[in-house]
């Protein structure tokens, strides 16, 4: 067959040729959409080491630190996503953060070790292995996830919700009950209240983009309210610095628990499946569509991310923020550079400790009010998720019904294993580990090997992951629609390809596969 020649190219013809998703777009309006993408997801990033510092009951230099800490490695984590380096990163617009995944194991880890530094360190010693296992696993991961079906990811995201809600209910109370002296008082409850209410207004009041950031205007208003009431004090930031890098080990060496380590590893196997769901989402969102190299590499910028979070700079587990996909849906912009951006901008942030000191100066009644929103949204995404899943002719109901119950046990009672041995404990007494490995492990005996359908494409949700189910698979929704529910869940309109799941995730086939209904490449 004679060749077709190849067509000269003049550098407008280049450009014109060039992705979206490639595009590079003036300074100023690169600044501006990466500011966007970071007021999405700022509330999210802060969140978890303000949840994981107060409970360890950290001084307030530390908990300063911590914020300002994860705010530095969400912008290294997301910088390394979008540009890549060698076979790193998917380079596709994904914002990374910390993951809530992981809070609920994590207070149980560092509650073990005695809260406080000691019980910093082994957490991050846990994150830091968790983090290399998922970055050894990377490669073969498309083979495992016929484990962790939506009925596994659904329910366990149902539980990371739940076991959150105690924690904002406390904050709302104001501390912690027959500790803090004013716990529950009326002034604590309804400044919650009215926190809560601020949110909800903006939800329904407020069109758009403020809507999306309902959370973070919540905090600055309540905190606003609280200040000449007397229920907050800044008069401690004056204490942080305005410039500092966070240096490694700034809390001590990590330290290693054989039960913190398989605890957290459990956690990061859930949290990869979240990362593979966020990747099929923004490729389909971009029509770009990601084969298994991109799959392969964007799992390997999360894992290295968490290693290196967990063993150099002081922070946690990182994923990407599915919110953040919405808003590239919604707004169209698809470069990935607009979301490097956005990284740039958490980078520069997270080298400014004031600004930490000014985010732990929150009230914890403030914290309580938005807390009650955003841990109970995690809950609904799970519920959404599992109302999707089939439940006709199968023990599906079952599982579920178990996995929670086994992940309410640690939430409802805490001393429910104390006279088990500590490994146990440490694994258990994590509601999200206790459900993650009841469900697996039943998913295992009533749905894998008994039947051919292929596994499911999966969808996570803001403000943590959440897993909408693609095909019908054990575990999954019952539908001959072959079609994306990632498009329809973002009212994307995109062109079907003739490739499954199991096809999108095969590392091992060609990067550069036509789609059906594209035209052929004549270069």
């Amino acid at each position: 067959m004679a060749r077709i020649p190849r067509p000269r190219r003049t550098p407008g013809t280049a450009v014109a040729d060039r992705h979206p998703v490639d595009e590079i777009m003036p300074v100023g309006s690169l600044f501006l959409y990466g500011l966007q993408h970071v007021m999405s997801m700022y509330a999210g990033v802060i969140a978890v080491p303000l949840i994981i510092g107060s409970a360890l009951r950290l001084p307030f230099a530390d908990l300063a630190y911590l914020l300002t800490a994860a705010l530095l490695v969400s912008g290294l984590a997301t910088l390394l996503q979008t540009l890549g380096i060698w076979r790193i990163g998917s380079r596709l617009p994904l914002v990374q953060g910390t993951s809530f995944a992981a809070v609920a194991s994590m207070l149980a880890i560092g509650g073990a070790a005695g809260g406080g530094r000691p019980g910093l360190q082994a957490i991050f010693g846990a994150v830091l292995v968790a983090g290399v296992v998922g970055f050894l696993l990377s490669g073969v991961f498309n083979r495992l996830l016929h484990f962790f079906p939506p009925v596994v990811t659904g329910t366990v995201i149902t539980v990371i919700g739940i076991s959150l809600l105690p924690v904002a209910i406390r904050w709302a109370g104001g501390g912690t009950p027959g500790v803090t002296p004013d716990f529950g008082s009326a002034a604590n409850i309804g400044l919650a209240g009215l926190t809560l209410l601020i949110v909800l207004l903006i939800y329904r009041v407020l069109p758009g983009f403020f809507s999306r950031i309902a959370i973070l205007l919540g905090l600055v208003v309540g905190t606003l309210i609280a200040w000449p009431l007397g229920r907050t004090d800044f008069s401690r930031i004056g204490e942080a610095q305005w410039f500092a890098f966070s240096t490694p080990f700034h809390f001590g060496a990590p330290t290693f628990e054989v039960a913190a380590v398989i605890s957290m590893t459990i956690v990061m196997l859930v949290i990869m499946t979240e990362t593979t769901a966020d990747i099929l989402a923004i490729s389909e969102v971009v029509d770009k569509p990601a084969d298994g190299r991109t799959v392969v590499a964007g799992l390997r910028a999360d894992t290295l991310a968490t290693a290196v979070s967990g063993g150099l700079l002081n922070s946690f587990s990182a994923s990407a923020f599915a919110q953040n996909v919405g808003l590239v849906a919604i707004t169209g912009i698809r470069s990935r550079f607009v979301v490097a951006a956005g990284g740039v901008i958490l980078f520069l942030l997270g080298l400014v400790p004031k600004l930490g000191a000014v985010v732990a100066a929150i009230p914890l009644p403030v914290l309580g009010g938005v807390g009650l929103a955003l841990f109970g949204t995690v809950a609904a995404s799970g519920i959404r998720a599992l109302s999707r899943v089939n439940y006709e002719r199968n023990n599906n109901l079952v599982i579920v019904a178990v996995s929670i119950g086994m992940g309410v046990i640690p939430i409802a009672v805490p001393t429910f294993y104390e006279h088990f041995p500590k490994w146990f404990q440490t694994i258990f007494d994590s509601g999200i580990s206790s459900a993650a490995v009841t469900a697996v492990l039943l998913n295992i005996l009533f749905n894998v090997g008994r039947t051919s359908h292929r596994e499911a494409a999966i969808l996570a949700e803001s403000p943590t992951v959440g897993v909408t189910p693609d095909y019908d698979v054990p575990g999954g929704i019952d539908s001959d629609d072959q079609g994306s529910v990632i498009a329809r869940e973002y009212d994307v309109r995109h062109t079907r390809d003739d490739r499954t799941p199991e096809d999108v995730l095969d590392a091992d086939r060609p990067a550069d596969r036509t789609r059906r209904d594209s035209p052929p490449r004549t270069d």
